[in-house]
């Protein structure tokens, strides 16, 4: 063979290897892309592991505390009272008097009524000595117990000595709080019926109205005349005359002022 024949062989050799070098390279990629898509498919068949719970969960969550403890509503005739208001001072007890029939006496929530009699009742079993009590002006009759009278406030007419004292509340100037209407009848309301002649008095003169005054509102109007009869009432008895000129008498001082 001459030398131009002897490197043919080397020739084909490089030229095969050169050829199986791009098929090797591109095998290399295949295979690769094979490997991580069996990662992939193992990485899934895998069993997740489970969540850690969280600590919030795990801890059990402090009981609230206790709700304090509310005041009991007080209530006045099944209506909340709201915010209580000082009233008048409460009735003090009438003096141990002795009744008898025919008596003129003086019940704080009723006004003047007369003694009919005093006898002896069983009631529920109880033997009670009652003082039955007319008012003729309402037409009722009233029983008191002999051993309740006093603390009842049930009591006989004032003296004329006493009435001069009321009189003279009468000419006195008029003492109007500054606080609201609503509070100023539920005190005028408490004197009324406390029964004492100087507490109504007081009212009559506050809620009187001179000529020339501002008028009275229609609950002013009503709690005045309230006043007024009640207090003529036990002044016509006192004097023994009718009620209508009690009445007059009574206004008369109110202008004499």
């Amino acid at each position: 063979m001459t030398e131009k024949q002897k490197p043919a062989p080397e020739k084909k050799a490089a030229k095969s290897a050169a050829e199986a070098a791009p098929a090797e390279a591109a095998k290399k990629p295949a295979k690769a892309a094979k490997a991580e898509a069996s990662d992939a498919a193992d990485a899934q068949k895998a069993p997740k592991p489970k969540r850690a719970e969280s600590a919030d969960a795990a801890t059990p969550e402090p009981a609230p505390a206790p709700a304090p403890a509310v005041p009991p509503v007080v209530m006045h005739g099944g209506i909340p009272a709201g915010p209580m208001r000082p009233l008048a001072p409460p009735r003090a007890p009438a003096k141990a008097e002795n009744f008898a029939a025919g008596d003129h006496v003086v019940y704080p929530t009723h006004g003047v009524g007369k003694v009919e009699r005093i006898a002896v009742e069983e009631i529920a079993g109880h033997t009670l000595e009652l003082i039955h009590i007319t008012f003729d002006e309402n037409r009722m009759t009233l029983r008191v117990p002999t051993n309740k009278a006093r603390t009842a406030g049930l009591r006989k007419l004032a003296s004329k000595k006493q009435f001069d004292d009321v009189l003279g509340v009468l000419k006195g100037r008029a003492r109007i709080k500054r606080t609201m209407w609503s509070r100023r009848a539920q005190e005028y309301e408490a004197k009324i019926n406390s029964g004492d002649p100087a507490a109504i008095a007081e009212v009559v003169r506050d809620l009187h109205r001179n000529a020339g005054q501002p008028d009275q509102s229609f609950s002013e109007r009503q709690i005045y005349e309230s006043a007024l009869d009640r207090l003529a009432a036990e002044y016509a008895a006192l004097e023994q005359i009718d009620k209508p000129a009690a009445i007059e008498k009574l206004i008369a001082h109110l202008k004499s002022e």
